[in-house]
C-alpha cells in the first residue's frame, strides 16, 4: 500500500491543486451559494408539476403543466435501472453546483492527458486549458448544466478508446462503457452527436493506417470491443433511449403534420432555425482574441470611458444619461441573435496549438486537425453553409438539433489536446534546432494576427453587422428621435468602441503570447527543467483564462440559495387561484407561449418551454394563436382563465365561460381527410358539440349508436387527478362520443372503461376522444409506456453487466501487473 502511495502521489498533489483552484474560482459556490441562472429559472417552471409529485413519492411520466401536455422523458424521469443514474445523483448530491461538473472537466481531461502519456503536471495544463476554456464557463454561467455534463465527459471516452486502441483492450472497453453510458445519461444528444461525428473520424484514420501496414486484425478486434462497450452502454440507458426515440417523433424535432403551411414539411427543425446561432466565419479570431468581434451581447462596461458617452456628451446629452445609452447598445457585430460571449482557446493555447501542427509527428495530429477544421465548417451554419448543409441535409438526426456553433465544444477539447502534445515533444525531442526553428514560425503566425489586430485592426475586421444600417435606423428612432445625423454618430462611436476592446484584447493576447515562447524557449533551449516548464504553462494558461472567464461569470452572479429567483405570483395569479378546482387551463397573452416561464409555475398552462414539445401542440399555436387567438380552440383545451394587459402593461385576468371543461359529449361528428383539412377546420366550429375527427378513425365511430341530440344533460366527470391516471364518471342513457381536453399522445396512454381497455382516437386535431357505451361507467385514461418501463429492467440488466465488465477488468490488470506483465485481452 506505501509503494502504492509512492507511485501516484503526485496524482493526489494535483488533485489538490484542482481543488484550489475550483475553490478560488468558485469560492461563492464552496459557501453555499449558487447560480442565479435564467436555464435553471426557466426549468423550475417546466418541473413544477414532476417536483410536486416527487416530493410526495410518486412519480409520474406525463406533465399536464407546460404546453397543455407531454411526457416528461425530456424534462426529468428518474431512469433508476441505469448505474449512469445513480453515479450522477451521487455527484450531483457530494458537490455543490456547479463544482461536481467542473470537477468532471478536471479530473476527467486530466485522465485523458495521462493516457496520451504526458507527464502529471503537463497533463494539469491541459486539464486547465480545457477546463477554463471560456466557453464551458459561459454554459456553465448560463445554466446549460446537462450540456456542460455532457461535454465534461468527453475527454474520458475518448481515453478510454485510446486505451482500447493501444490493446488494453478489456480495461479501455470496460471504462469506456462506463464513461459512455453517463454521457448518454446527460441527455443532451446534440453534444454526444457531434462527439460521435469526430470519433468516425478518428476510427476512420486508424483504419486507413491499419490497412496501409498490412495488419488489420488488431484494429478490428479493438473495434469489437469498442462495439460491445457500445452496446453495453446503449442497455444501461435502454429507458431512456427507448422513451425519447419513441417520442422523438412525436416532437418538434419529428416530421410535420401538415403539408399546407408556408413551412416547407419534412423531419427535423426548420433550417433558420437550426442556423440561428452560426459561428461568423470571422469569429474564429475570438479563438486568439477573445474581444475581436465585442465580446457578449451587452454594451459597454465602462460607460464613463465609451467613445459614446462622448459623443452624446458633446451634444449637450446629460452624462449619466449618455451612459446608460453607451450601456444599452451591444459591443458584439456578429451574426449571432445574440451570445453570451466569445469561443476563447487561450492566446497561449492556440500559439501551443499551431505549433503541435509542425512538431507532433504522431497520427493523432491529424486526427486532431481534421475535426478541430471540420467542427469549425459545421459551425459556419448559414454564413457559410456548404458543408454544413451537407451534414443537414444528408446526415441522419443532424436536422435536429439547433445552435450549430456549439459543434465547438469538441473543437474546444482537441485544441488544447495538440497543443499539450507539443510541448510533449519539446520534452521528447532531441532535435532542440528543429523545435526551435518551428517555434518561431508558430509565434509568427500567431503573434502576427494579434499584432495585426492590435495596430490595424479595422484594416482586418469591419466592426459592422450585416445589420448595421438598421441599427442606425433603430437609434434614430429610439434614442435621438429621428435625428439620423446624430444617429450616424453615435453608431460611429460605437464603431471605435469595439475597434478599441479588440486593439486593447489583441494587445493582452501579444503579452500572453510572448510569455508562452519564453517559456517554451526555455524548455527548448534546456534551460528550465520539465517539471518546472509544465508548472510555467500551467500558471501561465490558467491566469490567461481566468482573466477572460471572469468577464462571464464573476462572484456577484452567486446568490443565496434560499435568494435564487423563482417565478413570484403576481395578483392574476392569485386571484385566478380562487377557483378551487385545480383542474383548468390558463394562457398568459403577454407571454411568448413557447417560452413563458412564469405561468406553467402556478398553473396548467398552453404555454411553456421545451426544446422538445408536441409537434401537434407547436402547430396549433403557429396556426391559432400566431396571427389571431381563436376563441374556440381555447374553449375546447379548457381554458378557463386568459391573462392580458392594457396599454399600460397592467395585468388583468378574464374568465372563459365558453371553456367545454375536462370531459363532454358531442352532438355531431365531420370527418376530414388530413391534418390540413382538421387544422382548417378548427377555425369555425363550435367545439362543445361538434367534434373534428380525421376519416382514418371513422369505423372506430360509425355503428356504435352515440345521439346526444336529446340528452344535452347527460355529462362526464373527471372525478380523480393525476398526470399518469385520470378518472372520470359517466352514466349516457345511449352511447356517445366523449372528448376529453387532454393531449393525444398514443404511445403509452391507454383507455380503460370499467377496467377494460377500450379504444380512443384524436379529434379537434389533438385532443382524445373515444364512444363511451351506455350506463354507469368509470373511464380511466392511465400513462404505462412499455418503453420506460421495460426499458427500466433492460437497464438493470446492463447495469449489472457493466459493474461484472469493470470488475473483472480491474481484477486481470491487478493480475497482468503480479504476473510480470502477462498480456491480457
Amino acid at each position: 500500500m506505501g509503494n502504492w502511495f509512492r507511485r501516484n502521489g503526485i496524482h493526489f498533489i494535483v488533485a489538490a491543486a484542482f481543488l484550489i483552484i475550483s475553490f478560488l474560482f468558485f469560492t461563492p459556490a464552496f459557501q453555499g451559494k449558487t447560480l442565479g441562472q435564467n436555464d435553471v429559472t426557466r426549468a423550475q417552471s417546466t418541473q413544477k408539476e414532476i417536483n410536486d409529485y416527487h416530493e410526495k413519492g410518486t412519480t409520474i411520466l406525463w406533465t399536464n403543466q407546460i404546453l397543455g401536455g407531454m411526457p416528461v422523458f425530456q424534462i426529468w424521469a428518474p431512469y433508476s435501472g441505469s448505474i449512469a443514474t445513480h453515479i450522477v445523483n451521487f455527484l450531483d448530491t457530494a458537490f455543490p453546483s456547479p463544482i461536481y461538473i467542473v470537477f468532471l472537466l478536471l479530473f476527467g481531461s486530466y485522465f485523458l492527458f495521462n493516457v496520451l502519456k504526458l507527464n502529471p503536471w503537463l497533463a494539469a495544463a491541459g486539464a486547465v486549458a480545457f477546463t477554463f476554456s471560456s466557453y464551458n464557463i459561459i454554459y456553465i454561467a448560463a445554466g446549460h448544466a446537462n450540456q456542460e455534463f455532457a461535454i465534461a465527459i468527453f475527454a474520458p471516452i475518448i481515453a478510454s478508446i485510446l486505451l482500447v486502441l493501444r490493446e488494453k483492450r478489456l480495461l479501455g472497453a470496460s471504462l469506456l462503457a462506463l464513461f459512455l453510458a453517463i454521457e448518454i445519461k446527460a441527455n443532451h444528444i446534440q453534444m454526444t452527436y457531434y462527439l460521435l461525428i469526430a470519433l468516425l473520424i478518428m476510427l476512420a484514420i486508424e483504419l486507413y493506417h491499419a490497412v496501409k501496414s498490412k495488419n488489420t486484425a488488431p484494429f478490428f478486434k479493438s473495434l469489437g470491443y469498442i462495439a460491445g462497450a457500445t452496446l453495453l452502454a446503449l442497455m444501461v440507458n435502454a429507458s431512456l433511449l427507448w422513451s425519447t426515440a419513441e417520442y422523438a417523433g412525436d416532437s418538434i424535432r419529428g416530421k410535420s403534420n401538415l403539408t399546407q403551411t408556408d413551412k416547407k414539411p419534412g423531419s427535423g427543425v426548420p433550417r433558420d432555425y437550426a442556423y440561428e446561432f452560426s459561428e461568423g466565419v470571422g469569429e474564429t479570431f475570438t479563438f486568439l482574441v477573445p474581444n475581436a468581434y465585442g465580446g457578449e451581447s451587452g454594451g459597454s462596461e465602462d460607460p464613463v470611458e465609451s467613445n459614446i458617452t462622448k459623443v452624446l456628451v458633446s451634444k449637450g446629452v446629460d452624462a449619466g444619461q449618455a451612459q446608460q445609452v453607451a450601456q444599452s447598445i451591444p459591443l458584439y457585430w456578429g451574426e449571432k441573435t445574440f451570445t453570451n460571449g466569445p469561443w476563447y482557446f487561450g492566446a497561449v493555447v492556440c500559439f501551443l496549438f499551431v505549433f503541435g501542427l509542425f512538431v507532433v509527428k504522431d497520427r493523432i495530429k491529424w486526427w486532431l486537425l481534421a475535426t478541430v477544421v471540420l467542427m469549425m465548417f459545421l459551425s459556419f451554419g448559414k454564413n457559410l453553409p456548404f458543408i454544413s448543409d451537407l451534414f443537414f441535409n444528408y446526415f441522419p438526426l443532424y436536422n435536429k438539433f439547433r445552435a450549430v456553433e456549439s459543434v465547438l465544444a469538441v473543437a474546444m477539447l482537441c485544441v488544447p489536446m495538440l497543443a499539450l502534445l507539443a510541448v510533449n515533444e519539446v520534452i521528447t525531442n532531441p532535435d532542440k534546432a528543429m523545435l526551435f526553428k518551428k517555434a518561431k514560425i508558430a509565434i509568427y503566425i500567431t503573434g502576427g494576427i494579434a499584432l495585426l489586430l492590435a495596430l490595424l485592426p479595422d484594416a482586418v475586421l469591419s466592426f459592422k453587422s450585416s445589420t448595421h444600417h438598421e441599427l442606425i435606423s433603430k437609434i434614430s428612432a429610439g434614442i435621438t428621435g429621428g435625428n439620423m445625423p446624430m444617429a450616424t454618430d453615435i453608431a460611429n462611436a460605437l464603431v471605435q468602441d469595439r475597434i478599441s476592446i479588440a486593439r486593447a484584447d489583441a494587445i493582452r493576447s501579444l503579452i500572453f503570447l510572448a510569455l508562452g515562447f519564453g517559456i517554451l524557449w526555455a524548455g527548448i533551449k534546456q534551460k528550465i527543467k520539465v517539471v518546472p516548464l509544465s508548472l510555467a504553462l500551467l500558471v501561465l494558461i490558467l491566469v490567461d483564462l481566468w482573466m477572460v472567464d471572469k468577464r462571464y461569470l464573476k462572484s456577484e452572479q452567486f446568490v443565496d440559495r434560499e435568494a435564487v429567483m423563482k417565478p413570484q405570483p403576481r395578483n392574476v395569479d392569485q386571484e385566478i387561484w380562487r377557483d378551487k378546482d385545480p383542474n383548468y387551463r390558463v394562457i398568459d397573452l403577454t407571454q411568448v407561449l413557447t417560452q413563458d416561464a412564469t405561468t406553467p409555475y402556478f398553473h396548467k398552462s398552453i404555454g411553456g418551454y421545451s426544446a422538445a414539445r408536441l409537434k401537434r401542440l407547436d402547430e396549433l399555436i403557429e396556426n391559432q394563436f400566431s396571427r389571431r387567438i381563436n376563441p374556440a380552440v381555447l374553449s375546447m383545451l379548457n381554458t378557463k382563465y386568459i391573462i392580458n394587459a392594457d396599454t399600460a402593461k397592467n395585468l388583468s385576468v378574464m374568465v372563459n365561460p365558453a371553456a367545454c371543461g375536462n370531459a363532454w359529449f358531442v352532438k355531431t361528428v365531420k370527418y376530414v381527410p388530413n391534418a390540413d383539412a382538421e387544422m382548417k377546420a378548427l377555425d369555425s366550429f363550435n367545439p362543445k358539440d361538434e367534434a373534428i375527427v380525421d376519416q382514418q378513425y371513422k369505423s372506430m365511430i360509425e355503428g356504435k349508436g352515440f345521439d346526444r341530440s336529446e340528452k344535452a344533460e347527460e355529462a362526464i366527470k373527471l372525478i380523480s387527478y393525476n398526470p399518469d391516471h385520470l378518472i372520470y364518471e359517466t352514466n349516457p342513457s345511449r352511447p356517445q362520443l366523449a372528448v376529453f381536453s387532454e393531449i393525444y399522445y398514443n404511445k403509452g396512454w391507454k383507455m380503460l372503461i370499467d377496467g377494460k381497455e377500450q379504444p380512443y382516437f384524436r379529434a379537434d386535431y389533438l385532443l382524445r376522444a373515444a364512444v363511451i357505451p351506455a350506463g354507469n361507467h368509470k373511464v380511466e385514461f392511465v400513462f404505462h409506456p412499455a418503453s420506460y418501463y421495460t426499458g427500466e429492467k433492460i437497464s438493470m440488466v446492463g447495469s449489472a453487466l457493466l459493474v461484472l465488465a469493470l470488475g473483472g477488468a480491474v481484477y486481470l490488470e491487478r493480475r497482468k501487473k503480479t504476473e510480470g506483465g502477462q498480456k491480457v485481452g
